[in-house]
C-alpha cells in the first residue's frame, strides 16, 4: 500500500509539473495575441481618423482603412460591423480617452473658476493638437445617420456631467449662482465651445488662438454664472472678434 501510495503520488507531482507548464506556455501566448489583436485594432481607429479627415466620412471605403492601417480589407471585420461602426467607435473611445486625461489635469485645481476656464481651454486644445481628430469630431459624426439615430453610448453623457461636476461644485462654493438650471447650463457651455471647434475645423486656420477664445468665453460664461459678491474682474473683453 505505501509503495503504491508513493506511485500515485509521484503521478500526482508529475502531472502538476506537466499542467502547470502547459499553463506556464499559454498564457504569454495567449496575451501575446490579445496585445497583438488590441494593437491591429488601434491601427484601424488611427487609420480610420486620418481617412475620414482626408477624404469624408462618405467619401472613404472600407478598402482605403485597410490599406491605411496595414492590414486586409476583410481583417477590418473581424473587428467592426461596418464603417458607421469605425466612427461610432472613434467618437466613444475618443471622448472617453479626451475626458480621462481632463479629469487628471483638472485634479489639482480647487478653485471652480480654475477649473471652468481649464476645461475651456483643454476642449479647445484639441483642435489646434489633433486637427483630424477634431475635424473628425466635429464634422464627419453629423454626416452619419447611425450615429445621430443610434448612438447610445455613454461617453458623450460623462463629457456633459463633468461639466455638471465643475458647476455644482462652484455652486457649492457659493461662486456660481444657485438659480440656474445645471441641464441647460452644461448644454449652454459644451454648445459654444462645439460651435467655436467646428468653425475653426472648417476654417483650417493654422493660427487658432485657443486663449484668446479661452478668455472671451470664459467671461461670458462666467459673468452669467459669479454671484456678484464673487468679485471676479473681467477678462479677454477688449479682444477683437475673429
Amino acid at each position: 500500500h505505501r509503495l503504491q501510495l508513493w506511485r500515485d503520488l509521484l503521478y500526482l507531482v508529475n502531472e502538476s509539473s506537466f499542467i502547470f507548464a502547459e499553463l506556464s506556455h499559454t498564457m504569454p501566448k495567449n496575451n501575446r495575441l490579445e496585445q497583438q489583436r488590441a494593437e491591429k485594432r488601434e491601427k484601424i481607429l488611427k487609420a480610420a481618423v486620418r481617412i475620414f479627415a482626408e477624404k469624408g466620412f462618405y467619401n472613404t471605403r472600407i478598402a482605403e482603412i485597410a490599406r491605411d492601417a496595414g492590414v486586409a480589407d476583410g481583417t477590418i471585420y473581424l473587428y467592426f460591423k461596418n464603417k458607421d461602426d469605425i466612427l461610432i467607435t472613434v467618437f466613444e473611445e475618443s471622448v472617453a480617452d479626451i475626458l480621462a486625461s481632463f479629469r487628471e489635469k483638472l485634479q489639482g485645481l480647487d478653485n471652480p473658476v480654475d477649473k471652468l476656464k481649464a476645461f475651456i481651454r483643454l476642449h479647445l486644445n484639441i483642435v489646434k493638437s489633433d486637427p483630424d481628430l477634431a475635424s473628425v469630431l466635429q464634422l464627419e459624426l453629423r454626416q452619419s445617420n447611425k450615429f445621430i439615430k443610434e448612438y447610445t453610448g455613454h461617453s458623450f453623457t460623462d463629457y456633459l456631467f463633468f461639466i455638471r461636476e465643475i458647476i455644482e461644485e462652484g455652486q457649492q462654493k457659493r461662486l456660481f449662482r444657485d438659480d440656474l438650471q445645471i441641464g441647460l447650463i452644461k448644454r449652454v457651455l459644451f454648445g459654444a465651445l462645439d460651435e467655436i471647434s467646428t468653425y475653426w475645423v472648417m476654417q483650417r486656420d493654422k493660427e487658432f488662438d485657443v486663449e484668446r477664445n479661452v478668455e472671451q468665453v470664459s467671461s461670458l460664461f462666467l459673468h452669467g454664472l459669479l454671484h456678484r459678491k464673487a468679485g471676479v474682474p473681467a477678462q479677454g473683453t477688449n479682444a477683437k472678434e475673429s
